[in-house]
């Protein structure tokens, strides 16, 4: 089914992503820094096209690196002994996670100066941003938060199985995002009601247990709110 083997895929990928995380020390702290800098910009309000070049730089950030970790995997392979050639090949790909590094750090701070100074000149004030963005954030988070913690638990798949549900995690964050759009009882009464029946379904199929599914949903609605409250 085409379903199927896109889940399967997906699985393979996401994995591939934690397995480096978990194993490259720098593929961490680079992860942490992203992080880091993409809330920072959220706080302080950044335009649209600097958090898109921001956000780019980031994405080049992240991808250098891990194409250096697939390199380093594929020359301890090929050449398991000592050979200067291995070195250089790597000594490269370092360089190249460098370069990217350190252009980003540049226009990071190119961009985030003023911002930084508005800041310090007139205090921190969190900026606002619209409901729909943040549904967006909220679904990017819990999203990566459940993908970390099945990593980390060793249990189940990252779309499949294992502790949280991430079914139940994106029912619930969707259920509290729909009762802030909405602002409407009935449709918050509703969307609650089918959050409910896909989380019973996890457990239905066996998928997950009762704890999985029943902290996928304090985690989902908890880090919605969350976020609605600071940011709306």
């Amino acid at each position: 089914m085409p379903l199927r083997k896109w889940i399967d895929s997906a699985n393979n990928a996401i994995e591939g992503i934690l397995h480096a995380a978990k194993t490259q020390r720098h593929l961490r702290y680079h992860f942490y820094s992203a992080v880091a800098v993409l809330v920072l910009s959220y706080i302080l309000g950044v335009e649209r096209t600097d958090f898109l070049i921001i956000s780019i730089a980031v994405i080049l950030v992240l991808l250098a690196e891990m194409i250096n970790t697939a390199i380093e995997y594929v020359v301890d392979m090929i050449s398991p002994e000592h050979s200067e050639k291995a070195r250089i090949t790597k000594d490269v790909a370092a360089g190249a996670v460098l370069i990217t590094a350190f252009g980003a750090a540049v226009l990071g701070y190119i961009i985030l100066f003023p911002y930084f100074s508005r800041a310090f000149e007139q205090g921190i004030d969190i900026a606002k941003h619209s409901k729909e963005e943040i549904t967006i954030i909220s679904v990017i988070l819990v999203l990566i938060i459940v993908v970390v913690l099945k990593a980390y638990s060793g249990k189940g798949h990252p779309l499949r199985g294992g502790m949280p549900s991430g079914h139940s995690a994106i029912a619930f964050s969707a259920w509290v995002a729909v009762t802030y759009i909405t602002e409407s009882f009935i449709a918050s009464l509703l969307s609650f009601l089918l959050s409910v029946l896909i989380a019973q379904s996890r457990i239905a199929v066996k998928a997950h247990t009762p704890l999985e599914v029943i902290a996928g949903a304090v985690l989902g609605s908890g880090l919605t709110l969350l976020l609605f409250i600071i940011f709306y």
